[in-house]
């Protein structure tokens, strides 16, 4: 085997190492319980990474055995993919840059306008078809009952670790002035017309405030918070690609120069 085919070989195991962050940033988004109920997020990830670990792997057969054409077919392949995990990242930066949180006195956890995030992202969730299905999925989830198994006074719900999801559907906005009973039952409203979503909210357990746009919000900000931790990842691993591909391209050459001179040396010698 030429030594070129040798390093192109060495370099399509590194593709396919940097396939595994890509597959396993896609499962831990996908496990994530609002992605289970936003579906549209949940696997082109994973799917992308899986893409990229078959291309390496056949990228590393094509080497190994000098497969000229399938070597060919990996080289563009794999091209394509990095211009899909980039266009992913930039579409993914773009829709998640705008941030509709917002810090509330005396609470450890923020609250979330839905105004203040992206159009697209905004306008996924306004839609009347994506978002009846999705409150439905975060009814019968274990997102709001798992705030009353782990707080058990206001002071410790006021200064806890709640995630946005839960800040905006599983008790209503600050500024409505209900009196804690427990994470997800409020009573008493003092200021019911600060907010629309004040007279949305319900103690039925199943109803809760999944129709106010605080839980469309906090749903969003959820979803911001995963993407960002995912896209430094995929970030590190696609510039590591890039630098695998284009030493791939240059190995490639020197692989068909090195035949064309052995085809040369060994016909008119």
């Amino acid at each position: 085997m030429a030594v070129s085919n040798n390093i192109t070989a060495v370099l399509n195991f590194f593709a396919f190492l940097c396939s595994l962050p890509i597959i396993g940033a896609g499962i831990w988004l996908a496990s994530k319980q609002d992605n289970e109920c936003v579906h549209v997020f949940r696997w082109p990830v994973v799917l992308l990474g899986v893409l990229v670990l078959l291309v390496s792997l056949a990228g590393f057969v094509g080497a190994y055995w000098n497969r000229q054409g399938l070597l060919a077919v990996y080289l563009f392949s794999m091209a394509v993919l990095i211009v899909l995990l980039l266009a992913l990242l930039i579409f993914a930066f773009v829709v998640t840059r705008q941030d509709g949180s917002y810090a509330v006195p005396g609470r450890n956890y923020k609250e979330y306008r839905l105004d203040g995030y992206s159009d697209w992202l905004r306008n996924y969730v306004q839609n009347s078809g994506h978002w009846e299905q999705i409150r439905s999925c975060l009814a019968l989830s274990d997102v709001c009952p798992r705030l009353a198994r782990e707080f058990f006074t206001p002071d410790q719900f006021f200064l806890g670790d709640v995630l946005p999801l839960q800040s905006g559907c599983c008790k209503p906005p600050t500024v409505c002035g209900y009196t804690y009973v427990n994470p997800t039952v409020w009573v008493n409203p003092v200021n019911s017309m600060a907010d629309a979503d004040c007279n949305i909210w319900s103690n039925d357990q199943s109803a809760l405030c999944y129709s106010c746009s605080s839980c469309k919000a906090g749903l969003l900000g959820n979803l911001r918070k995963e993407w960002r931790k995912a896209n430094t990842i995929l970030i590190i691993t696609v510039v590591v690609l890039i630098w695998v591909y284009l030493i791939a391209c240059s190995a490639f050459k020197n692989a068909q120069t090195e035949s064309l001179f052995r085809r040369y040396k060994f016909g008119y010698a």
